[in-house]
């Protein structure tokens, strides 16, 4: 199986690779937001508070569409020909979600990069264990997707994941923490549990490690990826077998 992961993800790996452009566009809308709403929010907050909402928006928004490629494709073919290849079925899915994870750790590097020349200031070990959480929510977020493309109408999964991403965002904390939202709309956010990892990853980008509510964050995006790989696995064993 590993064999075929490795195998599938190279492949996956050099398409993506052979698009450059694309690698760059889907770190436009969070760069923008860094460049344009930054300055503004650093009057009112700090850079280790924006930056990780923006990192959080990025998966949603990178990984948690990662469905679009099955899509594609489903229609073309490509996915009734790997049906008859030995590969594992475990691994058609994990050679595309390891790519995903790849292509989401570089655009986020462009944003780091960015971040620090704006005045982000974050220390190395929050920046690294920062990482990997990521790192496991666009695991997460990418085999959830694969798994909702598969089972969902094709006409009705890009309109549906678009109109999804966007109050998942907002529930986050993205822009400004929930703390500072009406009531209601901060209790609500609790059932989001990209709330959790972004207060974890705000965290460790002020240099504090060993709270209750990185505990909670990483639980929780630890718990969140057991389910999505669980899900993911059995959709696909379920359409390839």
């Amino acid at each position: 199986m590993l064999r075929d992961t490795w195998v599938l993800f190279r492949h996956d790996l050099d398409v993506t690779l052979q698009q450059k452009i694309s690698l760059v566009f889907g770190v436009v809308q969070p760069m923008l937001f860094l460049v344009l709403f930054g300055p503004i929010f650093a009057t009112i907050g700090t850079w280790e508070t924006l930056v990780p909402g923006l990192i959080v928006q990025l998966g949603l928004m990178s990984t948690g569409m990662a469905g679009f490629g099955v899509v594609f494709d489903k229609r073309t073919g490509v996915l009734e020909r790997l049906r008859v290849t030995p590969a594992s079925r475990l691994a058609l899915l994990l050679g595309r979600v390891l790519n995903n994870v790849v292509t989401l750790a570089a655009q986020t590097v462009l944003l780091l990069v960015a971040a620090f020349a704006f005045g982000l200031r974050a220390p190395v070990l929050g920046l690294a264990a920062g990482f990997v959480l990521v790192a496991v929510l666009g695991a997460s977020l990418a085999a959830l997707s694969y798994a909702i493309a598969l089972t969902m109408n094709e006409q009705l999964f890009p309109p549906v994941m678009s109109t999804a991403v966007v109050p998942l965002v907002l529930l986050s904390g993205s822009f400004l923490p929930m703390s500072m939202a009406p009531a209601w709309l901060d209790g609500l956010s609790h059932v989001s549990p990209f709330r959790y990892v972004l207060e974890a990853l705000r965290e460790l980008f002020h240099g504090r490690y060993l709270t209750g509510t990185v505990g909670v964050g990483v639980a929780v995006t630890v718990l969140f990826a057991v389910i999505s790989l669980t899900i993911g696995t059995r959709v696909f064993n379920r359409e390839h077998a």
